[in-house]
């Protein structure tokens, strides 16, 4: 099988996993090839993403580590049967492959929560909202890049039509809320279009008002994906230089408890579907 020049997010993090078991059961790369009867090189590639694997190989791989973990196997041997291209490989080199690899996360992911303080989540964001935040970027982005960061992110959405839909969550703060990007007019679109997307029963919204005062995550926009057992969860975190992924698990702990903590402390959501009705009719 040939190399992969390019491996995506994805492949990266099948690789990593296939690492961690080994190194859990306390095998050098050196080690592994020989019990598998294969080169160290091949190891390594396997590791990096870069050499494909089969679901068998998977198996025989977990079996040689002595991993007892059947649904962790089961949801890696899975991920080797998913080759065909995803929509968002028509943005290769047009757009940074840290959205590219979103995208393929989104794709994959069996329910996503997101808890955000200053912006609209991605998901729930209509075009004219959208233009505003990405014509703010610094440095400025060409117009041309602004629309395919557009079309982009409406094909990321799709996630939420599917069928079946994937289960979402959004904890939203009332600042994020009240900021009119695009001014008011586009601000009250915005707001009436989070109300009918959280009428559709997989998708929650839930506020964090200003009179709740501090509470845990604030000033942070956490982005959290299940994958198909917690092992294979992702948390993507918002930074100025581009999206960065966090897979570690005493991290995904960590940030579990942060959006459940921020689920506490944001209204129920018939509570928040009142609450954006009245900022809307403040504007």
């Amino acid at each position: 099988m040939p190399l992969r020049s390019n491996p995506t997010g994805r492949h990266l993090r099948f690789g990593t996993e296939l690492r961690k078991l080994r190194e859990r059961a306390g095998l050098t790369s050196t080690a592994a090839a020989q019990l598998l009867g294969i080169k160290q090189a091949q190891v390594s590639n396997m590791e990096t993403g870069r050499l494909g694997v089969s679901a068998d190989r998977v198996r025989r791989l977990a079996c040689h580590y002595d991993c007892q973990d059947s649904e962790l196997i089961e949801a890696l041997a899975n991920m080797t049967g998913d080759r065909k291209r995803g929509w968002w490989e028509e943005y290769r080199e047009i757009l940074p492959s840290s959205l590219l690899d979103l995208a393929e996360v989104e794709h994959h992911a069996q329910r996503l929560r997101t808890g955000i303080t200053v912006h609209i989540p991605g998901l729930l964001q209509i075009t004219d909202h959208a233009r505003e935040i990405f014509r703010l970027d610094v440095p400025a982005l060409p117009p041309p890049e602004i629309e395919h960061r557009i079309s982009f992110r409406v094909k990321r959405q799709a996630v939420l039509f599917r069928d079946p839909p994937t289960p979402y969550q959004a904890i939203i703060h009332e600042a994020a809320l009240r900021m009119q990007f695009g001014g008011p007019k586009v601000a009250r679109a915005q707001l009436q279009h989070i109300l009918e997307m959280s009428e559709h029963p997989h998708i929650t919204v839930q506020v964090i008002s200003f009179a709740t005062g501090t509470f845990p995550g604030a000033g942070q926009s956490i982005y959290y994906s299940h994958g198909p057992v917690p092992q294979l969860d992702t948390v993507h975190l918002d930074q100025f230089h581009g999206p960065a992924f966090v897979d570690a698990e005493a991290q995904l702990g960590k940030y579990r408890v942060l959006l459940d903590r921020m689920e506490t402390s944001a209204l129920k959501p018939d509570e928040s579907r009142d609450f954006i009705h009245q900022i809307a009719r403040d504007l």
